[in-house]
C-alpha cells in the first residue's frame, strides 16, 4: 500500500550524490527532522523530470524555503553517479538533495514503484511529491500515468 498522510518515512539507506562523491544516507534521518519535501522521478535525464519536475523545485527552493521547508530532496532510482550527473546538468546546487535510489529499496518501501520492465526501463518511481513534518507525511500527491499536476514544485507549495 502507498505511503498515506499520517505515516512515518521508512528508515532506508541510500545514496546521496554530493560534491565530494556517493554518501550513503538513511531516509528516516535526512527527512525526519523539521519540514522535509520530497519528490520522485521515474528517472534522471527523462523528458518530463528534466524539462519540468527537477527544474521546478529548483526554481522554487527559495519559495519553498521561505514557507518553512528545511530540505528538499529528489529521488529516482538510478545511481548516485548518474544523479550526480544529472544534477550538473540541471545546474542544481545544494538547494536539492539528489538521492539514487538504485535498487528501488526506498521507493518499494514507500509503495511507489512501478514496472516498467516491458519498456526496458526496470521497476521505477512513480511521478510524486509529499511533505513531511519531523517525520510524519503531511502531503502525498502521486501522479497518474503521463500526468504532470500534483507533484509539480507549485502544487506542494500550494499545500504548505
Amino acid at each position: 500500500m502507498p505511503i498515506q498522510t499520517g505515516d512515518a518515512i521508512p528508515s532506508v539507506k541510500i545514496m546521496q550524490a554530493t560534491p565530494e562523491g556517493p554518501k550513503e544516507v538513511d531516509t528516516a534521518a535526512l527527512l525526519g527532522t523539521g519540514t522535509a519535501v520530497l519528490f520522485g522521478v521515474p528517472g534522471a535525464f527523462t523528458p518530463t523530470c528534466s524539462a519540468r519536475h527537477l527544474p521546478g523545485f529548483v526554481q522554487q527552493a527559495a519559495a519553498l524555503k521561505a514557507k518553512g521547508v528545511d530540505t528538499v530532496a529528489c529521488v529516482a532510482v538510478n545511481d548516485a553517479f548518474v544523479m550526480a550527473a544529472w544534477g550538473k546538468d540541471q545546474g542544481v546546487t545544494d538547494e536539492v538533495a539528489m538521492l539514487a535510489d538504485g535498487s528501488a529499496n526506498f521507493i518499494k518501501a514507500l509503495g511507489l514503484e512501478m514496472d516498467l520492465t516491458a519498456r526496458g526501463m526496470g521497476v521505477r518511481s512513480q511521478r510524486f511529491a509529499l511533505v513531511a513534518k519531523d517525520g510524519k507525511v503531511t502531503y502525498v500527491g502521486v501522479e497518474q500515468p503521463g500526468a504532470f499536476e500534483v507533484s509539480s514544485a507549485e502544487a506542494v507549495l500550494a499545500k504548505l
